[in-house]
């Protein structure tokens, strides 16, 4: 079950940045940097510094304009199932969890990346653009989920599953609010 909370807290940070949880990984494991993590184990670790850093700086400085914000937005909503299914991959490895919970891990890190991804880009469009303290909530919420899915995996894991209830009422709202619009639009076309 730990396990389980750890890849839930991990895939959280993959939904809301994509490159600054690999980072930070890769920082946290200071010893063997990303050795033990699928596919980005076959990269030299200078050149993944340089790419991580690069893109890292690239979203935490993007995500502060509006079109930094929609550009972000279609490159993470492309790459956060990708991701979040490796970081899923790496962390159940990490703890040991058994060979038949790895790969369910993975399936559910990537879907909980990009349904907390989608979710994101409602507000987006709903909003206009992300508020500038959202979008500084949500950086330093990535890097604690990373933190807390090695060192307290228990309150990472509540964290994601908050962050998975918010992405429900959300999109239970918009329907809500969608549907109204929609009745009142076919009322006005009868009368």
């Amino acid at each position: 079950m730990i396990e389980l909370l750890a890849v839930l807290s991990v895939a959280a940070a993959v939904g809301m940045r994509i490159a600054l949880p690999l980072l930070v990984i890769g920082l946290l494991q200071s010893d063997n940097l990303w050795n033990e993590i699928p596919l980005l184990s076959r990269i030299h670790p200078s050149v993944l510094v340089g790419i991580l850093t690069t893109f890292s700086l690239f979203e935490l400085f993007a995500s502060k304009k509006l079109l930094g914000q929609r550009i972000l937005q279609v490159v993470q909503l492309l790459f956060s199932p990708g991701v979040g299914a490796i970081m899923g991959i790496a962390v159940a490895q990490f703890v040991n969890a058994p060979v038949e919970i790895i790969w369910i891990a993975g399936i559910v890190s990537g879907l909980l990346a990009f349904v907390l991804q989608l979710v994101q880009v409602g507000w987006f469009f709903r909003l206009r653009g992300l508020p500038l303290w959202v979008v500084f909530c949500q950086d330093v919420l990535c890097v604690a989920l990373v933190i807390f899915a090695f060192d307290a995996p228990q309150q990472g894991g509540l964290i994601a599953l908050l962050l998975l209830w918010i992405a429900i009422r959300s999109s239970q709202q918009w329907r809500r609010l969608y549907g109204r619009s929609d009745r009142s639009r076919r009322y006005r076309q009868v009368l």
